[in-house]
């Protein structure tokens, strides 16, 4: 559009100097009137139907412009000879307003025959008229076409910028939705983990507990009952805290004021107090070494571990649990083993919907089998979200049961250095 404009401005410059100088010019008063006529009709055509052709390319009226130009300055070229300049403009128009180069020669070729026999005519029509002219017709006829191939050149060259920059901009905002998509979609999955692995577990909690109290209370236990309350008045603290946690931020509340191993004591005191279970936590490296894993490590740790626990309290069936949080070459890691039912792995996959041959009873569930401690381990959602925590991590999951020989649940997470700040 604005290179449109400049052929507009152009046109119009060249038309008023034309007229100033045509007054500065002896001519007769009719041949004055017909000249500043034809330029005045230029200007009405140029106004009129050649700036909506120049934009709409409708063809006859683009046909029709060039038409009356070819006319217009014929007739101003008789009258006054000095306005041949105004081919630089015109010239250009030609091609301009072409669809294909035959079509830009043919208009440029009559354009040039009509203005070199208006010169002849002036001259009176003679061999010698015809001689002086054919040189500048030539070159004129030269230049016009050298001309006319660059501006087509160039209309193209911008044509295919411009369906290239609309291309561009469409698939950067389909790729800007679909990074919009996928963001919603990641924040939605990684708020359902959090959820899960903390406020649904303590809802848990306090279900089973608060049964148990009822029990207790129906076999007039008053004692067992009252120390279940306070269990479940401190769980449903420490929810409210994990709620309030995870609408200010995703790191638990648990780790903002303690390392790893004080909140894994933590919670295994509290799970072998609700269940009867023996909870131990074994620990492979010094407490400096933990206190220097990166914060994103330390949660994915602890998830892994509170999802394996809350397994065991659902399907296990189990009397020991033994936690270990190691370091080594490979990375840190955190291994949950308890002495429950267990599970068959390919019944596991069966159940999964995922295709399952024949398989030994007793085997491990790598990486994409994810799975926790206790019977169903894996079917559940709360052991997918594990396995995609820590797969997020760069991690793996490995899983070994067998029926009626307890589960093994080991998580291993590359070592990294922590990043500034945290």
């Amino acid at each position: 559009m604005k290179s449109l404009t400049a052929w507009h401005l152009v046109f119009w410059a060249l038309l008023g100097s034309t007229l100033l100088l045509s007054f500065l010019t002896e001519m007769a008063a009719p041949h004055r009137i017909g000249f500043v006529a034809a330029l005045f009709g230029m200007a009405l055509a140029h106004y009129f139907i050649g700036q909506p052709a120049s934009i709409s390319r409708r063809r006859l009226p683009s046909h029709l412009y060039r038409i009356i130009l070819i006319a217009l300055i014929t007739f101003s070229a008789y009258i006054y000879p000095q306005s041949i300049f105004l081919l630089f403009i015109i010239t250009p128009q030609m091609w301009l307003l072409s669809e294909q180069t035959r079509e830009g020669v043919a208009y440029c070729v009559a354009l040039l025959f009509a203005v070199g026999l208006a010169q002849i005519a002036v001259d009176g029509f003679s061999w010698q008229s015809v001689r002086e002219n054919m040189p500048w017709m030539t070159v004129s006829l030269i230049a016009s076409a050298m001309l006319g191939l660059w501006i087509e050149r160039v209309i193209n060259q911008s044509e295919q910028r411009a369906e290239l920059i609309h291309e561009l901009e469409a698939a950067r905002d389909q790729l800007a939705d679909a990074h919009h998509t996928a963001g919603v979609m990641a924040e939605r999955e990684r708020m359902a983990r959090e959820i899960h692995d903390t406020l649904a577990q303590g809802m848990t909690s306090i279900v089973m507990l608060s049964q148990a109290a009822q029990v207790e209370l129906q076999r007039g236990d008053t004692d067992p009952a009252i120390a279940r309350l306070v269990a479940i008045e401190d769980t449903a603290r420490e929810n409210l805290a994990e709620a309030r946690a995870l609408v200010a931020a995703f790191t638990p509340i648990a780790l903002s004021g303690a390392n790893l191993t004080e909140v894994l004591r933590r919670q295994a005191a509290r799970f072998a107090a609700e269940t009867g279970v023996d909870v131990q936590v074994e620990l492979d490296m010094a407490d400096d070494e933990v206190t220097a894993l990166p914060q994103g490590q330390q949660v994915v740790l602890l998830r892994a571990a509170q999802e394996a626990l809350a397994n065991v309290r659902k399907h296990a069936g189990a009397t020991q649990v033994r936690i270990r949080l190691g370091i080594s070459a490979d990375g840190v890691g955190i291994e949950i083993r308890d002495d429950g039912q267990g599970f068959s792995p390919s019944e596991l996959l069966a159940g999964s919907g995922q295709a399952a041959g024949p398989r030994p009873t007793s085997d491990s569930v790598g990486g994409s089998g994810g799975s926790g401690a206790g019977g169903q381990v894996a079917a559940g959602f709360g052991l997918a979200a594990m396995r995609g925590r820590v797969e997020e991590s760069g991690g793996s999951v490995e899983v070994e049961s067998t029926p009626g020989q307890g589960t093994r649940v080991q998580v291993l997470i590359p070592r990294t250095k922590p990043e500034a700040g945290e």
